[in-house]
């Protein structure tokens, strides 16, 4: 039986990817990430209750991507869950945070450093030659690098970087949250806590995509979905979320789905929310043309 970790798959887009695993896949069984335990095990009892034969393809791993000894101890758990010579199919990272720019040490701990943890603490246990990894980032990735200079843009195009580089990155633009106007004399646009994020969890995933050939290890956007992130925006503008466009998690889980199961071309790309490949400096219209770029 195949198995595929989900991280932050307790609510919203995580929860519905774990529901479309356990649906389409009844050979698969899935580590369903919380950093709470108690909302874990209401999403484990949600699942069940729609379909009691999920319950025994479902297992709960209390999992915090914001701390190193959390994800560093679940590994260690499932290392020796699987036994000797076991694998896992496949891991989507998709936990993540909002917030504003006065909140960018948080945002890039998780959305940006949490998925580096999972990745690298999983990686000597995912199958080395048919395993995939999914980073569930945003449009706000694309959108922000199209607001930088030519040379920022190039840096997070570039695949040949390596995460030192990155990490350097998001070092200087710690230095200069609270000032926007800092962000765009760099050469980084409004400094856009989550955008920031998102390219740089993009580029990152440029980064491994290059180091594990072999993977199938991708990133997408979910689309504008309804989620406890987006309602708020929805209500700010005295709008319900239907009226401003928003779609509901199963539609959010689509891409991600496809990444893991879908027969794929190519290697570390960005693929927007209707499963086509979209560009990492702009955004690309659902139902538009792919991008075809390199």
């Amino acid at each position: 039986m195949r198995t595929i970790l989900v991280t932050g798959a307790n609510k919203g887009i995580g929860l519905a990817i774990a529901r479309g695993i356990l649906t389409e896949h009844d050979d698969t069984r899935v580590l369903l990430g919380a950093r709470d335990r108690e909302r874990g095990e209401a999403a484990i009892h949600t699942l069940s209750a729609a379909e009691p034969a999920f319950r025994e393809r479902l297992q709960l791993v209390v999992l915090d991507v914001g701390k190193d000894e959390s994800v560093s101890g679940v590994a260690v758990a499932v290392h020796s869950m699987l036994g000797t010579g076991g694998s896992i199919s496949a891991v989507v990272n998709n936990a993540g945070i909002g917030g504003a720019t006065q909140e960018l040490e948080a945002v890039l701990n998780v959305n940006t450093l949490g998925v580096r943890r999972v990745c690298e603490a999983f990686l000597p246990l995912i199958d080395d030659e048919h395993g995939r990894i999914v980073n569930v980032t945003s449009a706000s990735g694309p959108n922000f690098v199209a607001k930088c200079s030519d040379e920022r843009r190039r840096f997070f195009l570039d695949a040949g970087t390596e995460w030192a580089s990155l990490e350097a990155l998001m070092r200087d633009c710690l230095a200069l949250q609270g000032d926007s106007s800092a962000f765009e004399k760099r050469g980084l646009g409004d400094g856009n806590a989550y955008g920031l994020s998102k390219a740089c969890t993009n580029t990152y995933t440029l980064q491994l995509a290059r180091r594990y050939p072999k993977l199938a290890i991708n990133a997408c956007t979910p689309g504008f979905i309804e989620t406890d992130m987006t309602r708020g925006y929805a209500s700010s503008q005295g709008k319900t979320p239907r009226e401003i466009g928003m779609k509901t998690p199963d539609d959010g889980a689509r891409c991600p789905l496809y990444l893991l199961f879908g027969k794929l071309e190519g290697n570390g790309r960005y693929y927007g929310s209707d499963c086509k490949r979209s560009p990492l400096d702009r955004y690309r219209e659902p139902g538009s043309p792919p991008y075809s770029g390199d």
